[in-house]
């Protein structure tokens, strides 16, 4: 019998693949305190500036915003911290020598439980240039625009 597979979305960076080229997915778990898990349960995160780095055979995300757990009282979380990313060593070893080139980064693209668990997945990225920016617009329009006529036709 085959196991279903479930994930809930928690929080997407929508921004990402905007700004950048995505040449390669990861899926990472990740190390939380009790109080965020609970508040990624009330999807209460936001990826919009996060980004993330090797540090000594460690990945780590930075700036992903997590609110507090509104009724933890002491030993409620900081909402910025630095946050530690699992991922297998190879998996790190062939990031590090892709984010050592030039132009690459790190990027989470989005955050979701999957069959209970918390995974974030990391996009390989490339920055697009302002031209590239207008050409991912000009695209989306035409794209838009041909939808609308489809719709009219039928």
């Amino acid at each position: 019998m085959t196991e279903k597979k479930h994930e809930k979305l928690v929080a997407q960076n929508k921004k990402a693949r905007y700004n950048y080229f995505i040449e390669d997915t990861y899926e990472a778990g990740i190390v939380l305190k009790g109080t965020e898990v609970k508040s990624l349960r009330q999807g209460r995160a936001n990826l919009k500036d996060s980004y993330a780095k090797i540090k000594k055979g460690e990945v780590f995300v930075y700036q992903m915003h997590i609110s507090p757990y509104p009724w933890a009282h002491y030993d409620n979380h900081d909402p910025l911290q630095t946050r530690k990313l699992l991922l297998h060593k190879y998996e790190i070893k062939k990031l590090y020598s892709k984010v050592n080139e030039m132009g690459y980064s790190l990027i989470p693209l989005k955050l979701y439980f999957k069959n209970g668990k918390v995974k974030i997945l990391l996009g390989l990225a490339k920055g697009k240039r302002q031209y590239d920016k207008r050409q991912t617009i000009k695209k989306r329009d035409e794209k838009r625009d041909l939808d609308r006529a489809r719709r009219e036709y039928r």
